[in-house]
Parts: structure tokens; C-alpha cells; sequence
């Protein structure tokens, strides 16, 4: 808007300064002309021509009109093969009517300062309407309209103190105004990113819009990637205010359209996007929007928001929502195909694309009645989501999870490569759910509360799972573990199959490169106790651990165990009785007797032997002495009294 109404003001003074001169002088003394209404600086070079009645009608082959002395961006205007025609009897009675602006190739280039300066407001040679940011000039401006203005191929550049430089080239623009105090309809195509991007409004109050003030604007912004209208009111100082309509089939490509940089945004975080909200933006680029819904990808969302849109967009956002998916953020694309449950082939290696934490900072208070993290799935839900720099933090201040309660933090990191982590408390939740969305393991049942801390790191799921590290603890009430049954185990020696119910379980563990290890698994049975220690690999999928129960009233008494041995793939665990273990917990004392036993059996065979042999052999031994040894001592003093017999 502020730049139609520099082309307006522009125009209007060039042609008032051309349009009573002889075309054998134009050129000279048109520059001079706008230089005395303007203050700028005007070259007109090229062919001038002229036509008088009923259209004044001037066109000019080049034109270049200065900027302001304090501007940085060169020249105000440049254009080439200039046109304009005016109302020959409407500027008869004062009021300088345009029926039509033409220009190809222009160059605008506007600039302002957070002083009120602006090169669009132009002083007079003599300073007699010196610019002012709160105060008008003494002079009364002089009424004007234009019918048409037709800019083709237009290059315009907007510098706003304190803002990001705005350059469009290949702009097409068509204004129709046919009334001076009625309304505008416009039409535009620029090409930021090469990509078309249309624009069409209708401004009523036109005149007024363009000297600055508020006024009624109905608009819209197209794309390939979608669309922006907007019902209300605003002003060419960039205050706006209404209801906004956001209907995107692509935000990445709507965005990247207009020139900004792109968000690769997670699925269900606004990929697509079909929005309704009352629209506050100030001049300094600050959005408000309330009575906000909207659909992102399938998530319905309701609230309001207070955006930043000075660099990267600053939130500060209230959102209510039904049933949120949110696996796209935790998981991926390809989650629902691949996802925690392929147990058997391992875990997803399809990348994880976090590039969308980027795209905003920020804090987002959120109220849900469900949330599927894809991995994890929430019940009703109060939290807090700050992003900061790629890092977002979810923090659960109220969660209904797996017939429980949860709270805790979970925490995406993708500044320098993705980690997730987090702390997370659980009172009275399910085992078997949680277990079942974490591993799909579903032998054990219970309610309990746990405990866990964690951090991971890698582009996909199952480098993150082989890189977790932390620690925890769980305590359950009573609970089952179906696959295992500890009376048949004991009554004979086969426990796979059918359940075993128990009374508590309680453990700590600690998880290193993917490996979770714990030592002192307890469970408590009314006839039995189990204690386990083992390794579970959260990476590979795979267990080896050893489960040991004990009847305590069994061996009069004194108490039966049977350790179980779990080794192999969790999809098919082997589950088996270890009896070489189980022989030395419970028959210990009878197997040191068995080898007494054994010890004197061999002490006495021995001695036979040895007694036989002396026997047969002619020999006696010594204290001390083996049978072997006597016998060679025999041997030797044999050979020596025969050597001593060469000698007789």
C-alpha cells in the first residue's frame, strides 16, 4: 500500500509539472519542475511526446527521480517508457483526475525511519512543506484520483528501520479507482521466490488509505501452497486489524512463495492449516489473534496467541484442543507404517525430521483430551510446551495416562543433531499399557508407580533406543505375569505357559547404551517369593535374565528355588527352568555329604590298590612314598648292583 501510494504521489506531481509545457522542452523543464515540488533530484532523458485533448497525455522515455537525502537505497524511481493521461476538462476546474498511469520496468524504492521519516513524503525546494511525523504541511493538498495505473515488470524495495530489507522483482500491478473518494480495487503478482503470488483488494476510502489513515480493506493473498484473505481495516502504516483467514494446503511452500524461510513442519503441527481468528498486527510487526480455530493437519485447536514476527516468530500462546496426534513430531512421517510395534525387526530407522522445532520460540499452554505421542498415548492433559532454539520442552503438569496419573517433562533437542530425554513420574498406572505403547511386552500386569530418567540421541528410532542411558524404579501392587506359572514350575520343573499372580513387585534399574540392568527384582506370593536380576536390551530387543522363585514352605520348611532362565529375542523369549542352578541353591548340603562320601570311597580304593600292588611288585613303600616311586627306587637299585658286578 505504501508503495501505490508513492507511485500515486509520484505521478501526480510529474504530470503537473509536464503536461503545460511545449514537447520541445519537456524534458528540461518537467525535471526541473518536480525538483521545485519535491525537492528531489529528476532526470528525463528519451523521446518526449504529448497529446492535449480530451486526454492530456504525456509519455516519456526514461525517468529517474531522487530519494530523500538521508535514504541509503539510491533512487526513488527509475522507469522506462513512462505514460500517463490526464482529465483535460477535470483539470480545467483544479482537480487533477488521472484516467490512466502506465510503466514498464520501474524501480521503487521506498525507505522510513522509526523517527516518522519517510521517502515517500516529499518537501518543496524552499522547505515550505517540510516533513513532519505529527504535524501536516500548511498547505492543503490538492484533490486528485486515478482511474487506472498499470505497472508491469516493476522492481520494488522497502528498507523499514529496525525491519528485514523487502525486495520484490517481476511485480505486475493493475489499479482501478474510478472514483476519487470511493473505493480501489487492485491487483498484483510478485514473484519473491519466483513462484507467483497474487494479490487482490478491494480499499474503501482509497484517498485517505494512501495519506496514511485507517480504512476499510477486504484482501486476499494466493499462492500453489494456499491462501490469506483478511475482512477489516488497515493502513499503508502497517497497522491491521480484522478477521483472518488462513487456508493452506502446503505451509512450507506458501511460505517459501512469499519469500520467508520455509517450515518443515512436523505432521500435526501445521503442515496444512485451515485457521478463523480476529487479526491484530501493529506497524511494528507485532500479531495478535484471538477467537482462534483451526485445524492443523486433522488437530483441531482452539485459543489465542501473541506472535513476534521479527525474526524468527516469538509465541506466547492459551490452546484447547480435542484428541491431538502428534506422532509426526515424535516419530516421523513413516511412524504409523513403522512404528514401536514392529518387535521382531527392530525399531524404525526411518529419519526423524526435527527441523519444524526451527521454525518457532516461544511457550504454548495446552489443555487436551487426549494426546497420541505416537510411542506414548495420553489421557486428558494439562501442559506446557517452550521451545527454544530447536529445544522443546513438554512439560506434563496433569496428565491421565494409562489409567493413571503422569507428570514430568519430555524433551526434544535438535540443535546440534536430535536427542529426546526426559523425567517422568508415574502414581497408579497401568504396567501392562505402558509396556505394551514402550516395548510391546504385555507378560506383566499391574498397577504401580514408577519413576524413570532418561536421554537418548540419533536421527531415528533405533539409534535412540540403542543410545539411551538413565535410571528408575518401580513398585506394584498385585499383578500377574502371564507366560509363567510358578505352581507348575515347582510341582514339575515346566512353568512356560499359563499365569502367575503375585502380591508386590518392587525394582531399581539402571539403562546404559541401550541395555537396561537390573539386580533386585522382588517379587512377594502368598507361598512364594521371586527375586531377578538380569539385562534387558531396550536396542537389540532381546532379554537374558535370570528369575528365581522360591516356595518358602516347601523341603520342610526350609524353602525350594527354581531359578527360570528368559534368554533370547522378545518376540519369542526361551523360558526354562535352570536346574544346574537350581541343584545348587536347594541341594547343597546334600551334595558336600555326597562328596565325603566320595572322597572316602576313593581314599579306600586307593589304599587297595596300593596294598596289591607292593603285593605283586615286592615292594614297600615309605611314608610319604607312591607305589610308583618305590618301584622305580627298586628298579635303580637293581641296575646299580648289576653295574658294580662288571667291575668283580
Amino acid at each position: 500500500m505504501k508503495i501505490i501510494g508513492a507511485l500515486l504521489l509520484i505521478a501526480v506531481v510529474a504530470v503537473v509539472s509536464l503536461l503545460f509545457l511545449p514537447a520541445d522542452r519537456i524534458a528540461r523543464l518537467a525535471a526541473e519542475q518536480i525538483k521545485a515540488q519535491t525537492g528531489r533530484e529528476v532526470s528525463i532523458t528519451g523521446d518526449v511526446s504529448m497529446t492535449l485533448w480530451p486526454v492530456l497525455g504525456v509519455s516519456a522515455g526514461e525517468i529517474e527521480v531522487g530519494n530523500a537525502d538521508w535514504a541509503r537505497q539510491g533512487s526513488m524511481l527509475t522507469a522506462r517508457n513512462a505514460a500517463i493521461g490526464i482529465d483535460a476538462m477535470a483539470l480545467l476546474s483544479g482537480e487533477i483526475k488521472i484516467t490512466n498511469i502506465e510503466a514498464a520496468s520501474p524501480t521503487i524504492r521506498l525507505e522510513s525511519r522509526k523517527d516518522g521519516r519517510a521517502s515517500w513524503v516529499f518537501t518543496d525546494a524552499s522547505g515550505e512543506a517540510a516533513i513532519e511525523t505529527e504535524t501536516a504541511p500548511d498547505r492543503e493538498a490538492q484533490a486528485f484520483s486515478l482511474q487506472k495505473l498499470t505497472v508491469t515488470d516493476a522492481t520494488l524495495i522497502y528498507d523499514a528501520e529496525g525491519s528485514d530489507l523487502v525486495s520484490y522483482s517481476g511485480v505486475d500491478l493493475a489499479l482501478d479507482w474510478p472514483e476519487r473518494l470511493g473505493a480501489a480495487d487492485i491487483q498484483a503478482t510478485l514473484r519473491p521466490a519466483g513462484a507467483d503470488v497474487d494479490v487482490v483488494a478491494t480499499i474503501n476510502g482509497f484517498a485517505g488509505f494512501i495519506a496514511g489513515d485507517v480504512q476499510p480493506i477486504v484482501a486476499r493473498i494466493k499462492t500453489s501452497g494456499g491462501s490469506l484473505s483478511l475482512k477489516g481495516r488497515a493502513s499503508t502504516a502497517g497497522d491491521v486489524a480484522g478477521r483472518l483467514g488462513l487456508k493452506l494446503s502446503d505451509t512450507d511452500a506458501f511460505l517459501r512463495a512469499l519469500g520467508l524461510d520455509g517450515a518443515d513442519l512436523p505432521r500435526g503441527l501445521g503442515r496444512s492449516v485451515d485457521m478463523d481468528a480476529d487479526l491484530t498486527l501493529t506497524s511494528d510487526r507485532r500479531l495478535s489473534l484471538r477467537g482462534m480455530q483451526a485445524d492443523l493437519d486433522g488437530n483441531t485447536i482452539t485459543g489465542a496467541a501473541d506472535v513476534s514476527l521479527n525474526g524468527t516468530p516469538q509465541f506466547n500462546a492459551q490452546i484447547s484442543a480435542g484428541a491431538l496426534d502428534l506422532k509426526g513430531a515424535t516419530q516421523g512421517d513413516n511412524s504409523s507404517a513403522s512404528s514401536a510395534g514392529s518387535v521382531g525387526t527392530g525399531w524404525p530407522k526411518d529419519r526423524i525430521d526435527a527441523s519444524g522445532l526451527a521454525a518457532f520460540n516461544g511457550e504454548i499452554a495446552l489443555t487436551a483430551s487426549s494426546i497420541d505421542l505416537g510411542s506414548f498415548q495420553l489421557g486428558k492433559t494439562r501442559a506446557l510446551i517452550k521451545n527454544d532454539r530447536s529445544r522443546m520442552v513438554f512439560e506434563m503438569r496433569e496428565v491421565q495416562a494409562y489409567d493413571g496419573t503422569v507428570s514430568g517433562e519430555f524433551v526434544m533437542n535438535n540443535r546440534g543433531g536430535l536427542s529426546v530425554g526426559g523425567k517422568i513420574f508415574a502414581k497408579s498406572v497401568s504396567v501392562q499399557k505402558v509396556l505394551r505403547d514402550a516395548m510391546d511386552v504385555e507378560r506383566l500386569t499391574g498397577n504401580g508407580d514408577a519413576e524413570i530418567s532418561f536421554l537418548g540421541s540419533g536421527s531415528n528410532v533405533d539409534a535412540i533406543m540403542r543410545s539411551l542411558s538413565g535410571n528408575g524404579a518401580l513398585r506394584l501392587g498385585q499383578g500377574t505375569i502371564q507366560g509363567l506359572d510358578l505352581n507348575t514350575l515347582m510341582g514339575s520343573g515346566n512353568g512356560s505357559g499359563g499365569t502367575t499372580v503375585f502380591d508386590s513387585l518392587g525394582a531399581t534399574f539402571t539403562i546404559n547404551a541401550g541395555n537396561l540392568r537390573n539386580d533386585d527384582l522382588l517379587f512377594v506370593l502368598p507361598n512364594y517369593e521371586a527375586r531377578g536380576k538380569g539385562r534387558v536390551g531396550l536396542g537389540a530387543q532381546e532379554i537374558d535374565y535370570l528369575f528365581t522363585p522360591a516356595a518358602l514352605r516347601a523341603n520342610s520348611g526350609k524353602g525350594i528355588a527354581i531359578p527360570v532362565s528368559i534368554k533370547g529375542p522378545w518376540s519369542n523369549p526361551r523360558i526354562q527352568p535352570d536346574l544346574e542352578a537350581a541343584i545348587n541353591l536347594n541341594l547343597a548340603e546334600e551334595k558336600a555329604k555326597l562328596k565325603e562320601k566320595a572322597k572316602a570311597l576313593e581314599d579306600d580304593t586307593k589304599a587297595r590298590a596300593q596294598e596289591k600292588l607292593e603285593k605283586e611288585l615286592g615292594v614297600s613303600t615309605e611314608d610319604g612314598q607312591s607305589v610308583e616311586d618305590a618301584v622305580k627306587k627298586k628298579l635303580e637299585d637293581k641296575l646299580k648292583g648289576e653295574l658294580f658286578k662288571l667291575f668283580d
